[in-house]
């Protein structure tokens, strides 16, 4: 007979440490050490974390089934040749590719770019990639103005091919190249389309100019999308490997699946303790990365949580850092502010990382903290002061150690938050793919348009 029980409170510090070691081969550690307790209810998260291992146990049969694609993905390797010769005449023809695409079909591609992209540069001998995701009259015309549109190809991505903000960027941009001197029977070639495998607006725009399109997977929403052609295709342009990203995508999810008890498994830690928290009273979480290129990673997540949870009444509140910047204008109110807040810090490890301060530009004795520092060693200090400050002022912290921070480790995040947000739903009872009340936005915007051209 099973022993669905979880394991007593004051085990719990062990537990997490064997569940650090054994993850950080995946691309991560975490620990709830100081989570338990104190403002999350010990007796709320025993409860959350026993429903867990149920929960666990469904996805891996609808897994073995094949219900759900999300959890397939990872280990696809038939739609990745296509890809590459895509990905590679797109490279060869262009010096930059702007990402036309909201929501989850642009914020995932936008977490893997920032891997090896910076404001100021990215992969030596491939096209910079470029995000229009949010539908801005000025942006946009500002990027087709100052942009060099004879050396720009388009990637365009909607799931249900109608979504009106990707359509109206489309249809601007076509009248830009056709302003630029490209003929109606070249225009296609300048955009690659990526949309569900039946008639629909945005395919259907494609097919009339003779665009390249590629079938998006109609069983996988988009916020769920990052491990298929929405984050390989931009992944191969910027010379990174899809494989890599599957790769550490399958670690995760085979060890969450494949768990003997829930508290090995840390998509089933990390949604219970966040529920857990709600239950005791605290309605918000908070992603406090530190470091620049968790800062989209982020985003990407705070859509997946709300849009996912928040039905019904239910759900919590996500909300995004980035450190150390934030420390400086959000950390206030985090220590001293109310206490509704959950708090998942993420590190980089970066200690040893970047650039020395050199001993005699710090020679000043009040700067001798800094002498012989790498810029790495100040934000990993950092990291760690701040959580360690947020437990001080009883603020409940998950701490998330990024070891090595590439292509695969970030294929296991994702795969870690898909799940942790999926069983979260299951703890909720909400059903974490849909997004009903988003749906009546879209109809009155159609509505107001229809009315104002009347």
């Amino acid at each position: 007979m099973r022993d669905d029980r979880p394991p007593p409170r004051e085990s719990i510090k062990v537990v997490m440490s064997f569940l650090q070691t054994d993850a950080a081969a995946r691309g991560f550690t975490q620990s709830i050490e100081d989570c338990a307790g104190g403002a999350v209810n010990g007796s709320a998260l025993d409860r959350r974390l026993t429903e867990t291992r149920a929960i666990v146990a469904r996805l891996a049969d609808q897994t073995r089934t094949g219900a759900l694609p999300h959890f397939t993905i990872p280990y696809r390797i038939d739609d990745l040749d296509r890809q590459t010769e895509i990905a590679t005449r797109v490279a060869a023809d262009c010096n930059q590719v702007v990402f036309l695409g909201t929501g989850g079909s642009s914020l995932g591609p936008q977490a893997i770019a920032q891997l090896v992209q910076t404001p100021f540069g990215g992969p030596a001998g491939r096209p910079r990639l470029g995000f229009l995701d949010n539908l801005d009259a000025i942006s946009l015309a500002a990027s087709l103005d100052t942009g060099d549109i004879a050396n720009t190809h388009f990637l365009v991505a909607s799931k249900s091919g109608s979504t009106a903000e990707t359509i109206t960027q489309l249809l601007v941009v076509i009248d830009a190249l056709e302003q630029a001197g490209f003929r109606r029977d070249s225009i296609g070639r300048r955009f690659t389309v990526i949309t569900e495998p039946r008639s629909n607006l945005l395919r259907n725009l494609a097919e009339r100019f003779g665009a390249t399109v590629i079938d998006h997977d109609p069983d996988l929403g988009g916020r769920y999308a990052v491990l298929s052609v929405i984050g390989a295709l931009p992944a191969l342009i910027l010379g990174l490997d899809p494989r890599a990203l599957r790769r550490g995508a399958a670690r995760t999810f085979e060890q969450n699946i494949n768990a003997a008890d829930p508290m090995l498994a840390p998509a089933a830690v990390g949604a219970a303790v966040s529920i857990a928290a709600a239950d005791s009273g605290l309605p918000q979480t908070v992603f406090f990365g530190f470091g620049d290129r968790l800062e989209r990673l982020a985003a990407w997540w705070r859509q997946l949580w709300a849009e996912s949870l928040g039905k019904h009444g239910k759900g919590t509140t996500p909300i995004t850092a980035i450190g150390p910047v934030d420390q400086h204008s959000q950390l206030q109110l985090y220590l001293d502010g109310p206490a509704d807040k959950l708090f998942t810090v993420v590190d980089l490890a970066t200690k040893g990382q970047g650039g020395v301060v050199r001993a005699d530009l710090a020679d000043d004795p009040s700067l001798a903290f800094l002498a012989g520092r790498h810029i790495g060693d100040v934000v990993a200090a950092q990291a760690r002061a701040t959580a360690d400050t947020l437990v001080k002022f009883g603020r409940p912290v998950r701490r998330l150690t990024i070891p090595h921070f590439d292509v695969e480790a970030l294929g296991s995040l994702f795969m870690h938050f898909t799940l942790e947000t999926i069983v979260a739903a299951a703890l909720l009872n909400v059903d974490p793919f849909d997004q009903p009340a988003v749906e009546d936005g879209k109809i009155l915007t159609r509505q107001y348009l229809m009315q104002d051209k009347a």
